[in-house]
């Protein structure tokens, strides 16, 4: 044993003497000096895009859909999330991903700071998008890692502290304070930027709306409501001029898939053809459109001949299956949601949806029936209305107060706060289709739209409000572990996070 030892030592210090002759001026040898050692930031802002609204997409369709009823996953097993019931796996994809992309965004802010690659422009627009990321953790999970996530390889600090969410947003503010600030004159920049097209006034009043967005997920919390509706104020009424924010559908934030490399539709790539197909349609989708005549029952029909969005229709017509029903009771499937491969094939151009027109307008509309700004709430409501038929349906010129009246869903004012806020959130409900996880959210925020409750759910028939940590986080960060645990309560999907305790 003690001569094996020996070899090895002796193995180990040749092996190290060899490595520092072979790797002498390694460095200077092998630099191409005609290109940049470092990854440059409109290198790395399309591929960090792609990958976030990849994981966006994959849990919007088998996730947040079928808790929102979008779609229903017909399966007599355990473990459906359509009746609140999933395993506490589900919850890696998306905190392994959203992090992953992370550091790729703060890399770009880095580089953007380096004097010769310096860029005031992508500095706001990595600023936006780690605010964006971020915000979908803190509402998808609660406390979370932020102020010392994503610093293993430079710190060696691969056990970050859990910031609280209140931490985490007033963060995610800061930074989109500094980002509007960045980007006021900022120039454009690479075209290569897949939402954009590198103009900086459009990121910033995308900033400003995921500023306005955030704000109002807060702004039914006691302990920081005067801040937040101040805030609320500025943006959307005193202070214009200095908080652009997204007003026409052409600004609206979206990744538009084009089939290019990289620009491959996750919904082409990562989910088969049947897959796609296997979930009926939900009754409260498809219902409320079948009652309304809306235009947006079959996308794939659209006036301008563009396939957008299809939906099969079954023998009896369009016909959608009850969610939360026990096992053995379901009803056969009618319609479904084609894939983009079918033949009547969705347009993939509008599927990577961060935050669009429509949602700006019904949060106006919500924060004057609340008080927050003045104006009249039913010309935002409208123009919401109008804005979520048009992103799918562009041709589509038809006077909304006419068809808001004949499907019986035009603005009231004589109608309750609670009514008011059914009636806008059932329309932000549509606006919200294939938003990432936004639906689930705002339900969880407001309580609309009022969705019906089956009999077979799990979690006492109450809607998850949150998804648990990854597992692997007790075993590789335990003490952080603990202690968000304890600060925030149990990791259950019971356990209300920060805005949504009273």
């Amino acid at each position: 044993m003690k001569k094996f030892i020996n070899i090895i030592t002796g193995v180990a210090l040749l092996s190290g003497t060899m490595l520092s002759s072979c790797t002498k001026d390694f460095t200077a040898i092998n630099t191409n000096p005609n290109t940049s050692p470092i990854a440059l930031p409109e290198q790395l802002l399309p591929t960090a895009l792609v990958s976030t609204l990849t994981t966006n997409m994959v849990r919007n369709r088998n996730f947040n859909n079928e808790l929102m009823q979008v779609t229903v996953d017909q399966n007599d097993a355990e473990g459906k999330v359509f009746r609140y019931d999933f395993n506490r796996t589900w919850a890696d994809y998306s905190y392994n991903n959203w992090y992953l992309q992370l550091t790729n965004f703060k890399d770009m802010y880095s580089v953007a700071s380096q004097p010769l690659t310096f860029s005031k422009t992508y500095q706001g627009i990595s600023l936006i998008c780690q605010s964006y990321v971020y915000s979908l953790l803190t509402d998808t999970y609660g406390d979370i890692p932020f102020t010392d996530s994503n610093k293993g390889k430079d710190t060696l600090n691969f056990e970050p502290a859990f910031n609280t969410q209140k931490e985490v947003y007033f963060s995610i503010f800061a930074n989109l304070e500094k980002a509007n600030s960045l980007l006021s004159g900022a120039p454009n920049v690479d075209n290569t930027d897949p939402v954009f097209g590198g103009v900086a006034l459009s990121w910033r009043k995308f900033g400003n709306s995921l500023y306005l967005r955030q704000l109002m997920r807060l702004s039914g919390k006691a302990e920081v409501a005067d801040t937040v509706i101040k805030k609320i104020k500025e943006i959307a009424e005193t202070k214009t001029g200095t908080y652009p924010i997204i007003s026409t559908i052409a600004e609206s934030a979206i990744l538009r898939w084009t089939g290019a490399a990289p620009y491959a539709n996750p919904y082409v790539t990562a989910v088969r053809e049947q897959d796609f197909r296997s979930p009926a349609i939900g009754s409260f989708f498809i219902d409320n459109l079948m009652v309304w005549s809306d235009p947006r029952m079959n996308i794939s029909l659209g006036a301008d001949g563009i396939n957008r969005w299809a939906i099969a229709q079954g023998s009896q017509g369009f016909k959608g299956v009850p969610s939360g029903y026990s096992p053995g009771t379901g009803t056969p499937k009618q319609s479904y949601f084609y894939s983009n491969t079918s033949k009547r094939s969705m347009q993939t151009e509008e599927l990577g949806m961060i935050l669009n027109c429509a949602e700006v307008k019904f949060m106006l509309a919500e924060a004057v029936v609340k008080g927050f700004i003045s104006g009249n709430a039913q010309t935002h409501y409208n123009a919401g209305a109008l804005a979520s038929i048009q992103q799918w349906m562009p041709t589509w010129v038809n006077d909304i107060q006419a068809y808001l009246v004949a499907a019986d869903i035009n603005w009231d004012e004589s109608l309750s706060l609670e009514e008011k806020m059914e009636r806008i959130h059932l329309q932000k409900y549509y606006a919200l289709f294939m938003c990432d996880l936004q639906q689930w959210f705002e339900y969880r925020r407001t309580g609309h739209p009022t969705l019906p409750k089956g009999v077979g759910l799990a979690n006492n028939g109450v809607m998850p409000a949150r998804l648990n940590y990854p597992v692997y986080v007790q075993s590789t960060n335990p003490t952080n572990y603990k202690l968000a645990v304890a600060n925030q309560g149990p990791d259950e999907i019971f356990t209300e996070v920060w805005w949504q305790k009273k």
